[in-house]
């Protein structure tokens, strides 16, 4: 098994920077909103037997670019499409969480002939009644940074898979840590996401599908049955004892559907 190497996508207005490694079809794996490539690194270890695996950090977060000027669903789109051109030769299978699973949906919509499957974890097609960006932004506001210690953070944040997850990605600097994002571009990222439910474009996915939830995930009520109903053929997995982050709160269970969906595309 290979190990994963960290490497630069250069693009004109932003430099991204992923988690790469692996031999055989490629695998791209999009974090969620404030996330990074790192929280999904066991999820690509566990590939790397078999898939090459790219892990981007996208612009606003982790190594890439802090501060993107722009942060449209058009530019994580085109973001993913880049890294597509330097790694993969041929069609990949995109596998987003929550944010990362709303970017992978628009890509297989929009370039269907570069996405062979989509996974989408914990992701649906965006819209928002309730001015989630702006919770968002005062959630983010109330952050007491810089922390005095991981666990600090961890306990700031909740305590639970999530918060460890984010706590061991902080950055380390003058004796403190720091989040790899700035809040104010993680508001304006997901206003793209809740400004508009994108019913037509989830219709227009051709690319095999799976859908992967959490048994106490966050989507809105009704959501998934309509995803099903607008395209019968896609497959549907709940994973007990898990909320929106399951990749990191039941790791084998995740991974155990994820292969089995790969496995089902080859």
């Amino acid at each position: 098994m290979s190990a994963l190497r960290r490497v630069t996508v250069p693009r004109a207005d932003v430099t991204l920077s992923a988690l790469a490694g692996g031999d055989g079809p490629p695998v791209v794996l999009l974090h969620g909103l404030a996330g990074s490539a790192a929280e999904l690194e066991p999820t690509a270890l566990g590939l790397l037997d078999s898939y090459t695996v790219i892990v981007p950090d996208q612009r606003g977060h982790g190594h890439a670019t802090r501060h993107p000027a722009d942060v449209s669903r058009r530019a994580y789109v085109d973001d993913v499409l880049a890294v597509l051109d330097a790694f993969a030769q041929g069609p990949a299978v995109l596998v987003g969480q929550s944010m990362g699973a709303h970017t992978a949906m628009l890509v297989a919509a929009w370039h269907p002939d570069r996405v062979r499957g989509l996974l989408m974890l914990e992701g649906g097609v965006g819209g928002d009644d309730g001015d989630y960006p702006s919770r968002l932004e005062a959630w983010f506001a109330s952050w007491p940074v810089p922390f005095p210690t991981r666990q600090a953070a961890v306990e700031f944040l909740g305590g639970r898979s999530l918060a460890a997850a984010w706590a061991a990605d902080l950055e380390e600097r003058d004796g403190a840590f720091w989040p790899r994002f700035d809040g104010a571009v993680m508001t304006a990222a997901i206003r793209g996401v809740a400004g508009e439910a994108r019913w037509d474009d989830w219709a227009a996915v051709t690319a095999p599908t799976l859908l992967v939830r959490g048994a106490a995930g966050t989507g809105p009520e009704g959501e998934v049955e309509r995803m099903l109903a607008l395209r019968p053929g896609v497959d549907h997995v709940v994973v007990p004892d898990a909320g929106h982050d399951v990749h990191l709160d039941q790791p084998g269970a995740w991974l155990t559907a994820l292969r089995s969906f790969l496995r089902r595309l080859a």
